[in-house]
């Protein structure tokens, strides 16, 4: 996400290495390049322009102090234009009704319903009782997908496949969701390859006889402008409250989600990446600028661990940690845990300095795979007691998982400097140095 952008300032930052201040002219020199690297973010030039002329006229006359170079004098500036840009504070999605009405809308292939079990999970997991409600009459597996995503995250589904008219279905799903006690109605409605009138009547009578307290637009991410443009044609007729961005861990320039708000003047409020419920996060445009200028996103990264992690699983293993006790069981819960974060590559690149050095990494979210198979070839008093291992247990092991009695090996020898490291540690805690382990 934002890769190819990300790398694109840093050089533009770096047209101002070894300027003792900011002039017009070397001013004039980093503009150009940023402008240069939006529009091959497929950022429209007018908005491109527009925010560069305002980061040049932030930063003619800026007084560099002796401890800032100018380099970190324009990453600054240019990181509050550019979190002006992608809308300033964070938009949360309102839900104060009873039931509360989110009706989603966008195109065909976006990802509407996707995304909609998505925010039922994510409003779930905030301590509400949501229904599904299947409106997409058409696409002959749309009900179907629903149901599935529905049984999937444990949240109810209202469908009826015997009526064919989305606002009958809706109405009938509100009335369903207040007697059985739903704080939160989404609405999935139906998408078509383009936009056409027929389309735009049916959701704006959802529209008129549900008077939604949160109308959504979804959006694929990786349609660039295109996206921005459907955006706009939507709001004119719609006046949705905000959009979300999904597929944005695609091969996505970010045009979109630079642009948007300019050109509709509605909030992003989520973003969605990968197919995962639980890949899906509120927008928040400071931390997205950080992101996009390489900063990380520490925060964000943080409030992910704590909504993964259980708190007394920690301590019990911690305790576990502490008297060396830690073993291939743990180890496989600790994997898993970290699965459910998200994109490994994502998650890297929220730490302060990684997401540079890593840029042209491919990490691959099924590289724990192996790792998993050796584990569960192994039997209970083997991952319990990970001294036992021998080289016949390890060749067995190797068979079982489809692995090399070297990759066992390895796998063992990692796993015990692990341990020797969280004993010389003694309850301190280092994600840089179980992360060093496991890149060699």
């Amino acid at each position: 996400m934002f890769e190819s952008l990300s790398s694109r300032l840093d050089r533009a930052f770096k047209t101002l290495k070894g300027h003792a201040k900011l002039t017009e002219l070397n001013i004039a020199e980093s503009v150009k390049e940023i402008r240069r690297a939006l529009v091959d973010a497929d950022v429209s030039y007018k908005i491109a322009k527009d925010f560069t002329n305002r980061i040049k006229e932030e930063a003619i006359g800026q007084n560099v102090i002796s401890s800032v170079s100018p380099g970190q004098l324009m990453t600054k500036i240019v990181n509050d234009e550019l979190k002006e840009l992608l809308g300033g504070e964070t938009k949360l999605i309102n839900i104060s009704g009873n039931p509360s009405i989110i009706l989603i809308a966008g195109l065909q292939g976006s990802g509407k319903t996707t995304f909609s079990g998505k925010l039922a999970s994510y409003l779930k997991s905030k301590g509400k009782n949501p229904l599904l409600v299947a409106c997409d009459v058409y696409r002959p597996a749309a009900i179907n997908q629903i149901k599935v995503l529905g049984e999937q995250i444990g949240v109810s589904v209202f469908a009826n496949e015997e009526d064919k008219n989305p606002t009958s279905i809706a109405k009938e799903a509100v009335k369903y969701a207040k007697v059985h006690q739903h704080n939160v109605v989404i609405v999935d409605t139906a998408g078509r390859l383009s936009i056409d009138e027929a389309m735009m009547h049916e959701i704006g009578e959802l529209k008129k006889e549900l008077t939604p307290q949160e109308i959504l637009f979804v959006v694929d991410s990786m349609t660039g402008q295109d996206a921005v443009n459907t955006a706009k044609a939507f709001n004119d007729k719609l006046d949705f409250d905000g959009v979300v961005l999904t597929k944005l861990d695609g091969d996505t320039r970010g045009g979109a989600a630079i642009s948007i708000k300019s050109v509709v003047n509605k909030p992003i409020k989520f973003v969605s990446t990968g197919e995962k419920m639980e890949a899906l996060d509120v927008f928040h445009p400071d931390r997205m600028a950080n992101r996009i200028l390489g900063m990380g996103d520490i925060v964000s990264f943080v409030e992910k661990a704590q909504e993964t992690f259980d708190q007394e699983e920690a301590a019990a293993l911690q305790k576990k940690m502490r008297k060396n006790q830690f073993d291939f069981d743990d180890f496989l819960k600790q994997l898993n845990q970290i699965k459910k974060m998200g994109n490994i590559k994502d998650l890297m690149g929220m730490i302060p300095g990684v997401g540079k050095s890593i840029k042209d990494i491919d990490i691959n979210d099924d590289s724990f795979k192996g790792i998993e198979a050796i584990i569960q070839s192994m039997t209970i008093f083997e991952r319990q007691n990970p001294q036992v291992l021998d080289g016949s247990r390890k060749k067995r092991i190797a068979t079982g998982s489809g692995t090399s009695t070297a990759e066992v090996n390895k796998l063992v020898k990692q796993f015990d400097e692990m341990r020797k490291m969280m004993k010389a540690m003694n309850n301190k805690k280092s994600i840089r140095s179980a992360a060093n382990i496991f890149k060699r």
